[in-house]
């Protein structure tokens, strides 16, 4: 994947994890669709997850896959609970192993107090609340409902939950997992001093406050191939006084770099309701870069990245491993294939059936 001079762009260089080596630096976020029925996969994600892996992506995520009903933003939402589940996965992660060179891997999450949502273009119904939990029964905004506070019982089932959903995860074929540790999700707010008020081993101090997400990337570890990695995506930045710091989340880089992970999904924000930074430019990637030289565990990188100029200069000055780009992928399935030929590169290779569209150039 070289340019005329036989230079290839850092975007387009491979990477390696475990026993899993991706073509280039180019990762599909993880997006929730809210089109799963009773958590099981659809066609949608065979042709959403599928045309995104024609696309060129190097790795491309799943959206949130919940580990227990419980666990379901809405309805509508993903899951790896239930038998049904591996087989309809599989049929996606086959297709993409059979098709395209990309690599495809499962977000494993736990809504936690942002469950029990009706899917978003539909009307609220209280019809689709059940009961959701947190570690401490502070309710995500004014109008939410409070969650039940979290006991070991629950916080065993929800552990064997995920570590279940691991061994299903491999059954499915999948590449890499990702635990989902941010955004004011589940393990995300055990995490938070904003959403963990507990006055046991598992509140307090941040060390003690990374002690149950640690156990459950512990369970996963343990129920998931040596030679497959795993990532865990978590908020750096609470962008609200009092919340978690860029300090922080260097200690919460190494922890899990201590523990075993591979690989950290460096995101921020949407811990409290109405905490919003100002969006501008990679506004993000600092807080990837920080914890990668501090730690010297691999990050990915995520928030307007808008195409192959900016992952490039990303790349090559060491603020992240790999590129996430989610917007630009739901625009553009063929984002990484796009880039590649607007750098005048050789890109992934095509699918046969596409490749008499080489040297094309649409006009509109």
């Amino acid at each position: 994947m070289s340019d005329k001079n036989g230079v290839t762009p850092p975007m387009f260089t491979p990477f390696t994890l475990r026993g899993m080596t991706l073509i280039n630096r180019v990762v599909m976020s993880p997006m929730c669709m809210y089109s799963a029925e009773n958590g099981t996969a659809t066609d949608f994600h065979l042709v959403h997850l599928g045309s995104r892996a024609m696309g060129g992506a190097g790795l491309i995520f799943t959206e949130m896959t919940d580990v227990e009903p419980a666990g379901r933003i809405s309805p509508g939402c993903a899951g790896m609970y239930k038998p049904d589940h591996v087989p309809a996965w599989k049929r996606v992660t086959d297709f993409v192993h059979r098709t395209t060179e990309a690599k495809i891997g499962v977000q494993l999450g736990h809504a936690g107090r942002k469950a029990a949502n009706p899917v978003p273009w539909e009307t609220e119904s209280d019809k689709n609340r059940w009961e959701i939990y947190a570690p401490s029964p502070i309710a995500f905004s004014d109008a939410g409902p409070v969650p039940t506070e979290m006991n070991r019982v629950h916080m065993d089932r929800v552990r064997d939950a995920f570590a279940n959903a691991a061994r299903m995860a491999d059954e499915a074929d999948f590449d890499i997992i990702e635990l989902h540790c941010g955004h004011g999700y589940l393990l995300s707010t055990f995490i938070s001093p904003l959403t963990n008020q507990r006055n046991d081993d598992y509140g307090g101090s941040l060390e003690n406050r990374m002690r149950f997400p640690l156990e459950v990337f512990q369970a996963v570890r343990n129920e998931f191939p040596g030679n497959k990695p795993i990532s865990a995506r978590i908020s750096a930045f609470d962008w609200v006084d009092g919340g978690t710091t860029e300090k922080d989340a260097v200690e919460i880089g190494r922890m899990f770099k201590d523990a075993g992970l591979d690989i950290l999904d460096v995101s921020t924000g949407n811990v409290v309701a109405g905490a919003r930074p100002t969006a501008t430019g990679l506004f993000q990637t600092p807080f990837s870069e920080t914890i990668r030289r501090e730690t010297g565990i691999p990050t990915m990188t995520v928030g307007n990245i808008r195409g192959p100029a900016e992952i490039n200069d990303i790349i090559a000055d060491g603020r992240a491993d790999l590129c996430v780009v989610g917007k630009g992928h739901l625009y553009d399935p063929y984002f990484a294939r796009h880039a590649a030929h607007a750098l005048d590169v050789d890109g992934p290779d095509a699918p046969r059936q596409y490749e008499r569209a080489t040297g094309y150039t649409p006009s509109f």
